[in-house]
């Protein structure tokens, strides 16, 4: 069921990014070309996979929760454009393919993220049917705030400052709950939003958002050790030479196995609070800890 959830969603979501892309006309059209082939070259979709699972479990159409995965796709999409940079991460390969700032060049590369960021906003802020105007504000925030400062930008600066560096796990995790947790927790947060749940589902949702959210980048940081470079679709080991702060580097590979699996157990006892069938995002959780991509 997990497996076809994935599918059907990476394929909705897909189609509606897409046909926001080939909209735009061709006033630019190397930038649209690189646009597309940083939103579109593939990839596994778990943020708009989990704005979709929650949305429907709590009874949202999918037609109001189509907006809300295309533009956080944008956003992500965007920050590993950027990611991939020579002033960042400086790597040549993404999804197995050349990173956008290869495929073309680094001035389109850093159009081509700016001009994703500013579309997710675009998507996001246009009338939805369903939603009330302080819902789609909310939203609004919520992606805004879990993309910069707050959320993603800020935790990619600590990444950077702590390249070279050791650092303590406190900071390591205040790093990845900002870089790769806050727009895990966004995706979730957006698809309440639109349920209006109840506060005490809001909460157990968002804590197991937070759970998976950094499980997931626990489990990023171990298969960069022994997963490989085909499986990963980029260079196998980057974080190690490039002297990256990681969770099997300060707890050893047992270690980052074993946190893994507790925030994943702490997700799924989230998830019996609900009164829901929460068996497909449960399923997910697991998943998160024993993929291979």
């Amino acid at each position: 069921m997990l497996t076809d959830a994935i599918k059907t969603y990476q394929q909705r979501v897909d189609q509606v990014l897409g046909q926001k892309l080939t909209h735009f006309d061709e006033t630019a059209p190397t930038l649209k070309a690189a646009m597309i082939h940083g939103a579109l070259l593939g990839g596994k979709r778990i943020r708009p996979f989990l704005v979709y699972s929650i949305g429907q479990m709590l009874n949202v159409p999918l037609t109001i929760l189509d907006n809300l995965a295309a533009a956080i796709e944008c956003i992500h999409a965007y920050s590993l454009i950027h990611d991939d940079l020579p002033a960042m991460d400086n790597d040549s390969l993404r999804r197995g393919q050349p990173t956008v700032h290869i495929a073309f060049d680094e001035a389109n590369a850093i159009l081509a993220g700016d001009a994703l960021q500013a579309l997710a906003f675009d998507i996001i802020s246009e009338p939805i049917d369903g939603l009330t105007p302080s819902q789609q504000l909310a939203i609004v925030k919520s992606l805004a705030k879990a993309s910069g400062y707050q959320g993603m930008c800020g935790g990619q600066a600590i990444d950077l400052s702590a390249t070279d560096k050791h650092i303590e796990l406190a900071k390591l995790t205040e790093l990845h709950n900002k870089k790769t947790g806050a727009l895990i927790c966004c995706a979730v947060e957006m698809a309440l939003i639109a349920a209006n749940v109840p506060d005490n589902e809001y909460q157990a949702l968002m804590v197991y958002a937070g759970k998976i959210g950094l499980a997931f980048q626990v489990q990023d940081d171990i298969l960069d050790i022994v997963a490989s470079t085909e499986e990963l679709g980029k260079p196998q080991g980057s974080d190690e030479q490039s002297n990256k702060s990681t969770f099997p580097k300060l707890l050893g590979l047992e270690g980052a196995k074993q946190t893994s699996q507790q925030l994943v157990d702490d997700a799924l006892s989230e998830l019996t609070k609900l009164p829901y069938n929460s068996q497909l995002i449960a399923d997910f959780a697991r998943y998160i800890i024993v993929r291979r991509i």
